[in-house]
Parts: C-alpha cells; sequence; structure tokens
C-alpha cells in the first residue's frame, strides 16, 4: 500500500463548494455554455449539454460574485485545465476538470 497521494486524490479530497454559477468552456471540440456544480481549490464539476471529452484541454472563466468572494467587486477567474473524467447525474452527464493554471481579475 502507497502511502504517496496521486494527483485524483488530491481533487476529490480537496474541499468542494456547492455553487451553480453560468460557465463557457472553450475546447478544441468547440464552445459550450455550461453550469457548474461545485468548485474547489483544484477543480471544478460542470454540466452541460454536450461536455469535452476526457483528457480535453479546456479553457474557461467563473464569475464569483463579491458577496461570495467578500469583496467590493465580482472576481473572474480564468482558468486552463483538463477534463479528468465523466459521470451521470440523472439525466445529465457531468464533467470533472482539473485546473492547472488561473488568473483572478476584478470586474469593474
Amino acid at each position: 500500500m502507497s502511502a504517496v497521494a496521486t494527483e485524483t486524490d488530491q481533487v476529490r479530497t480537496a474541499v468542494r463548494f456547492p455553487m451553480r454559477l453560468p460557465l463557457q468552456v472553450t475546447s478544441e471540440q468547440g464552445q459550450i455554455d455550461a453550469l457548474t456544480e461545485n468548485i474547489s481549490a483544484n477543480g471544478i464539476l460542470f454540466t452541460g449539454p454536450v461536455v469535452p471529452e476526457v483528457d480535453s484541454r479546456i479553457e474557461f472563466i467563473i464569475r464569483m460574485p463579491a458577496a461570495v468572494m467578500g469583496t467590493e467587486e465580482d472576481v473572474s477567474i480564468q482558468c486552463v485545465g483538463r477534463v479528468v473524467r465523466h459521470q451521470r447525474q440523472g439525466e445529465e452527464t457531468q464533467a470533472a476538470a482539473i485546473i492547472d493554471e488561473y488568473c483572478l481579475r476584478t470586474e469593474g
């Protein structure tokens, strides 16, 4: 038994915050409008009419409301990541993505 945590273990053990925020995801397959299910420091879980393939590189912007962030203005988090898995929730397909890079910006 190994005591070393894998990257997937780290993502799944990070504290997740249930937040349903609109999200526009860009991948090699095109652009989709999606909705976050939950967000953590390491990644996101989102639902869309279609979801990018596993191992796809994706780019997306999460717009966090000022009230949630404790700031005077909304904050945009511009992210680059990759889809690591799909799962079914009822009739919806969800995609989990690891965030590899991000940049915070205030909107105002």
